[in-house]
């Protein structure tokens, strides 16, 4: 629990075991270590330990993904109390995916985040406040690194270093280059005593990073800065999005909170829901915002450009109708904003379509597709396949059906990715990247949708697309 792990050997002359190596000395929040192996020909006659790159990733539900909006990079959060950002890197291990930076470690569960633009993202845990991060010089240098991003517009000559967080804190605290300078002098005092009476002022180095960083690296190197705390929610906030222009965020327990991001105050509150909105999202002209409920009931809020931070509602849904029996669970819109869709516990998938006269703003384009399952997660292509709407659908059962839905009322599916490739217990989102091609790859190709995933069984997935073997 100190945080460290010992090598002992046993000195023949003294008849006494003696350490021999201590190594680890993990700091971040990191509570300590529970055990340790060898492996079966664990040998090391140099008594040099050095730090190996993990098998990294969630070890609980993973709650919500969203993209970087060039599509270049994915965020997750999960009951694991992270925020972890993953990435291709192409140094030297072209296109393959890592974990390559741990924003948020928290005292509370992660419930949802969305990504604000490259640098900066919103988060909320298992309580009433939703926080602001912005990414330190740090990760952008080795963003650029390891990824080969320009990062040019984003540096700033009075910008933090790193992140770190306080001693029984749940703030990520930025670290200036002076407090670095200060900090190192406190070590130096603190290495001469026992680790567990060490107390330094925070554990974040500075660190040059020309491979995936190790754990070690993970919980004590990468956290962002928090910028902001925003209170305004009487329950825990269970979804949050942010419109395409970066200049709103919405936050939903059971009623919606607008914020202006340049003061990140609450500009608008929008209540009309009787049980909790499950997810919220803005179309892609950000003219409307859809949110969906527990109450069976979805509501769409449209903009008005005489208050271009007011959004008031036009149409919802009668839950009445029959449409939908159950729990809605999930949204998405298309690309073009004139359809979105929405997925129930009913195991029913529903299509919208605007009405070119305006009267009822939306309504439904076809018979819902009937799943085999209730149907939890949904996304919408950002692009056209074969002149159709490319639909991914997730279901409870951890199944993946991709599908297309032509405009003239007809659904067709595709592929069913099952429990083998896809997940084994519910799937929690799908998002499509919002930019056609793959990430990493340069220049991007057109003909490669990837689709990412996250699932109550601990796993984030991304997938490739290949339009052209899509039969």
């Amino acid at each position: 629990m100190d945080k460290t792990i010992i090598i002992w050997e046993y000195d023949t002359s003294l008849n006494m075991w003696l350490e021999k190596v201590r190594f680890g000395k993990v700091g971040g929040n990191n509570i300590g270590f529970r055990g340790a192996l060898f492996s079966p020909n664990g040998t090391n006659e140099s008594d040099s330990w050095v730090p190996g790159l993990p098998m990294s990733g969630h070890y609980s539900s993973v709650q919500d993904i969203d993209w970087d909006p060039d599509g270049e990079f994915l965020l997750s959060c999960s009951s694991d109390q992270t925020t972890r950002l993953h990435a291709p890197v192409i140094v030297g291990l072209k296109n393959n995916w890592f974990e390559i930076a741990r924003p948020q470690i928290h005292g509370y569960d992660m419930v949802c985040l969305t990504v604000l633009d490259r640098f900066k993202f919103v988060s909320a845990g298992d309580e009433k406040v939703i926080r602001v991060f912005e990414a330190p010089r740090s990760f952008a240098e080795n963003l650029e690194k390891l990824t080969k991003l320009n990062v040019s517009s984003y540096l700033k000559e009075k910008m933090p270093e790193g992140a770190s967080v306080p001693s029984q804190g749940l703030s990520n605290k930025a670290v200036f280059s002076e407090d670095i300078i200060k900090n190192v002098a406190i070590k130096e005092q603190e290495s001469r005593k026992h680790p567990k009476d060490r107390y330094p002022e925070f554990s974040y180095s500075p660190m040059t990073l020309t491979a995936p960083p190790t754990e070690e690296t993970l919980l004590q190197n990468t956290l962002w800065p928090e910028t902001q705390k925003l209170y305004g929610h009487p329950y825990e906030v269970f979804t949050i999005a942010s419109n395409h222009a970066g200049t709103l965020v919405a936050s939903a327990c059971k009623r919606i909170i607008l914020w202006s991001r340049s003061t990140w105050r609450q500009v608008a509150t929008l209540a009309f829901h009787s049980l909790t909105v499950t997810q919220i999202a803005f179309s892609p002209d950000d003219q409307y915002l859809l949110s969906v409920s527990r109450d069976r009931m979805w509501a769409l809020y449209r903009h008005f450009p005489d208050k271009p931070e007011i959004y008031k509602k036009v149409a919802n849904l009668d839950r009445k109708s029959g449409i939908h029996t159950r729990i809605i669970w999930s949204c998405s819109w298309s690309f073009d904003s004139l359809y979105f869709a929405t997925s129930s516990r009913d195991k029913k998938v529903a299509m919208w379509r605007k009405n070119e006269d305006n009267s009822t703003e939306f309504s439904l384009s076809s018979k819902p597709l009937q799943v085999e399952d209730s149907a939890t997660a949904v996304s919408i292509a950002p692009c056209f396949v074969k002149n159709k709407y490319l639909i991914a659908i997730g279901l409870e059962n951890g199944s993946i059906i991709l599908s297309l839905f032509c405009s003239e009322n007809s659904w067709e599916i595709l592929q069913k990715l099952d429990k083998n490739i896809a997940h084994y217990l519910n799937v929690n989102r799908l998002k499509f990247s919002p930019v056609p091609g793959e990430a990493g790859s340069r220049p991007r190709s057109s003909d490669v949708l990837q689709l990412a995933s996250c699932s109550n069984d601990n796993h984030t997935k991304i997938y490739n697309i290949f339009i052209g073997m899509l039969k």
